[in-house]
């Protein structure tokens, strides 16, 4: 689904309604969260850049931070 297609859908009401049984979060292979503080000016282009690649700002860390271990 592109970013279009996606906004076009969520905009409307219907599809906000949750669909079949709930599914627990732990299946996903992640870890714990881990707070992190940013400065404002540098979470404001953290989230600049994780949208300009329509990520989340958590993917968008994440990913860097993979990289950057996976590199050393």
């Amino acid at each position: 689904m592109t970013p279009d297609e996606e906004f076009e859908f969520y905009s409307r009401h219907v599809n906000h309604i949750p669909q079949g049984p709930a599914r627990r979060l732990a299946s996903s292979g992640l870890s714990d969260p881990i707070p992190v503080r940013f400065p404002p000016q540098l979470l404001t282009e953290i989230r600049r850049r994780a949208s300009a690649d329509d990520r989340t700002v958590a993917a968008w860390i994440r990913q860097l931070v993979e990289k950057e271990v996976a590199g050393s």
